[in-house]
């Protein structure tokens, strides 16, 4: 089990302890990811859709994960504290291969905080080894942007799969 600790801003500015996410990943005997989510709460408007796969999440409150493998293709992994979750693949940057398609997840908010429990299966992950990043994005106005590891670039660009930090082990 590995744990990514998102600290800072995309672009490497500190942020308070308030803002901390914590996400642990794991891969079972079969392949499959196995993640835990526990963030701040910032109670953002909820997405005006039932729990379940949600295209545009990243509009919303939300935990990402990236996992990219040596090819060039990468998923990201997407969630909410109200129940909504995305999976994406891509065949190289921004080049969408599928989405939408069923994860496992589960969500629990309160007390300012809320945890997420996921698993994926080993179909939709990149081959391995894996680089794995970890992004947060709350606020209206202004939206925040925090990342593990932080970025380069004039914006928030979470798209960078080759500066992902490598899987350890």
């Amino acid at each position: 089990m590995i744990e990514l600790r998102i600290e800072t801003a995309w672009d490497g500015q500190p942020i308070g302890p308030d803002e901390a996410v914590r996400l642990w990943l794991a891969v079972d005997d079969d392949g499959d990811l196995a993640l835990q989510i526990d963030a701040p709460f910032h109670g953002d408007v909820p997405p005006d859709a039932p729990a379940g796969s949600l295209d545009g999440l990243w509009n919303h409150e939300v935990v990402e994960c990236f996992l990219a493998g040596p090819d060039g293709r990468y998923t990201e992994l997407e969630f909410g504290p109200h129940g909504h979750y995305l999976g994406l693949r891509f065949v190289g940057v921004r080049q969408r291969l599928d989405a939408g398609w069923g994860i496992d997840f589960v969500a629990s908010a309160g007390r300012g905080r809320w945890k997420g429990q996921a698993r994926v299966a080993k179909r939709w992950l990149p081959e391995r080894p894996w680089r794995v990043a970890a992004f947060a994005i709350h606020g209206e106005d202004p939206r925040r942007f925090l990342a593990h590891p932080p970025l380069p670039g004039e914006k928030p660009d979470f798209h960078q799969p080759g500066r992902f930090s490598p899987w350890p082990g």
